[in-house]
Formats: structure tokens, C-alpha cells, sequence
């Protein structure tokens, strides 16, 4: 799997937001919900209290770069949204992927390394 299916629909971000998981953390929430199929999916919103457009669009670029490391550890069959908070245009990518992989190690969505 080298690519993911991005959320463009408004009732998957909903669907999502209800019953997924969240892990809130100050750089990203994480909302997780295992689903059928080989595909991962992701949604990455941002919200104008984020800032002004470019601040938005950094904070997504930092996001999906950071995805973009841990894809390859992410188990098929996982549907998730990121959610940028105030915190993540500031926030280099390294910082973010951190983040991101100790939540979704929570998450129970991670694959160990070698199996």
C-alpha cells in the first residue's frame, strides 16, 4: 500500500467525528476508526481559527508530511481525520509525526516494525 484514499465527503467527516476515536493532543486531535477493506484513508481539516490561509495550508502540509513518514507502519483497513489545532503551523513535521505515532500507537493502529 503506497498510497492512501483521501475523505472528501462531508458525512465521512461527520461519521467519523461520531464514532471514531479521538486522542486530543496540542498539536493534532486524531479521530481513528477501524473499518472493511485494504484501504487507509484520511481526511486532514483545518479550521479558520487556525489562522489565515497561509498558516492553514502550512498546518496541512506539516500534517500530511508527517503521515506521509508513517504510512507504511499504518494497518490496512484504517480510516482516520486529522485535525489541526493552533499549535501546528508552528510545528515542524518531525514534531507532528511524533505525536502522531505515539496516539496512534494508543490507537492500536501502528504495525511493529518487523511484524
Amino acid at each position: 500500500m503506497d498510497r492512501y484514499v483521501p475523505i472528501c465527503e462531508n458525512r465521512d467527516f461527520r461519521r467519523l467525528y461520531a464514532r471514531g476515536k479521538s486522542y486530543v493532543t496540542p498539536l493534532v486531535v486524531i479521530y481513528v476508526r477501524r473499518m472493511r477493506g485494504q484501504d487507509i484513508r484520511l481526511g486532514i481539516t483545518t479550521s479558520k481559527k487556525i489562522g489565515n490561509a497561509v498558516q492553514r495550508n502550512r498546518s496541512r502540509r506539516v500534517i500530511r508530511e508527517a503521515f506521509r513518514a508513517l504510512q507504511q507502519e499504518i494497518r490496512p483497513g484504517t480510516e482516520m481525520v486529522l485535525v489541526a489545532r493552533g499549535r501546528t503551523p508552528f510545528a515542524k513535521s518531525t514534531a507532528v509525526e511524533k505525536v502522531l505515532r505515539s496516539e496512534l500507537k494508543k490507537a492500536g493502529v501502528l504495525e511493529g516494525k518487523n511484524g
